[in-house]
């Protein structure tokens, strides 16, 4: 278009006038006449020959209206509703969330250089995920599904594999929740496939698989799992902010054997969910998780169930489901629980089933950390 208005094919319109007149320095009569749409080409000495257009073509990729100061600011902040997921109601999350996707849209058609769109898609990307991941603790699905395409269309434009990672494990988790057993499987290792090896997405998609495999009862495949997650975390520092949704560390590590073998009937899923439970209280200094602490009373409370200790799963399951602290995809959890303890016919049942009534009634808890 440049190269037409500067042959005289085209007048440029109101908006780039003035702005070739200050680039030139010379008066907009001059350079286009007095008559608006009468084509005029620019003097010959200001036609661009091969060298100016490669200069004024550095120039533009140089050129940005958004800066590292802002995409700094907003990598920043995607780091801390990640780290904010855990202790945060998934609500009050999604809000904040939602608040910089619609800041990072407005960016879209900033000026830029290629490196701050690539940026700026990737945190888009990181948003829009975490945004999908609320939405499936809420039950919203089809606001989930939409921020999950535009996460992976994100990803995809930038080039980033790990974010496409995490969006088939989320979809993985999503499937294990409504007991899609082999859709879970196929998922989480399409994941695998993709993540990065090493990366805290591939580690995630193996101990989903290894979930999935432990709903089936698969207890060889399940340990494969547990086994090749245990490999893969042992080297790894305990990072700084441990709280990090996605970012992977020993403790988390720690929680999805607690899970796994609880769902898998191991006698030893009894002694991993007290420990972890501790760790999530905060028994031995660490932070407190109380999201995490109630999911890790769910696991506890199905051990306890297989070591055919009813009345104390109940009660644990009771901690949980009054914790204010659930979120409705962890709900299948609980009512799992509370067949359990109604089968074993405890008197704890009944106090059980009202509570479980109760928070299905009312919803997702606004209980502030």
């Amino acid at each position: 278009m440049v190269k037409q208005w500067e042959r005289g094919d085209h007048t440029p319109g109101a908006r780039y006038r003035p702005l070739y007149a200050v680039a030139t320095g010379l008066a907009e009569d001059a350079l286009f006449g007095d008559t608006p749409g009468k084509a005029m080409a620019l003097p010959a000495e200001l036609a661009l020959d091969d060298e100016t257009e490669a200069l004024e073509l550095a120039r533009r990729i140089a050129a940005s209206d958004v800066g590292n100061e802002t995409l700094t600011g907003l990598e920043a902040a995607v780091d801390e509703l990640a780290i904010a997921y855990p202790q945060t109601p998934p609500a009050s999350l999604l809000t904040g969330t939602r608040r910089h996707l619609i800041y990072v849209t407005s960016l879209m058609d900033a000026r830029m250089t290629l490196a701050e769109r690539q940026r700026l898609l990737v945190i888009g990307g990181w948003l829009s995920l975490l945004a999908a991941t609320c939405g499936i603790d809420l039950k919203q699905d089809p606001a989930a599904a939409a921020r999950l395409r535009t996460a992976e269309q994100l990803a995809r434009h930038a080039g980033h594999d790990e974010i496409l990672a995490w969006c088939l494990e989320t979809k993985a988790w999503q499937a294990l929740t409504a007991g899609n057993l082999a859709m879970t499987v196929e998922l989480s290792q399409a994941a695998q496939e993709i993540g990065p090896t090493g990366s805290s997405a591939y580690i995630q998609a193996i101990a989903q698989e290894g979930r999935a495999w432990a709903r089936l009862g698969d207890g060889r495949r399940t340990r494969e799992s547990l086994s090749r997650v245990e490999q893969l975390v042992a080297p790894l520092p305990m990072p700084d902010r441990p709280e990090h949704h996605y970012r992977y560390d020993p403790a988390k590590s720690e929680a999805y054997i607690a899970t796994t073998l609880s769902w898998l009937g191991d006698p030893a899923a009894e002694r991993y969910a007290r420990h972890v439970l501790g760790r999530l209280e905060g028994a031995d200094g660490s932070p407190a998780r109380p999201r995490r602490a109630a999911s890790a009373r769910l696991d506890l409370a199905l051990a306890l169930l297989a070591a055919d200790q009813p009345d104390e799963a109940a009660h644990t399951a009771l901690e949980a489901v009054t914790s204010g602290r659930l979120v409705p995809s962890n709900y299948w959890r609980a009512a799992e629980v509370l067949s359990g303890v109604q089968n074993c016919d405890a008197p704890e049942a009944t106090e059980l089933n009202e509570a479980y009534q109760a928070l299905c009634n009312t919803g997702v808890s606004t209980h502030q950390p």
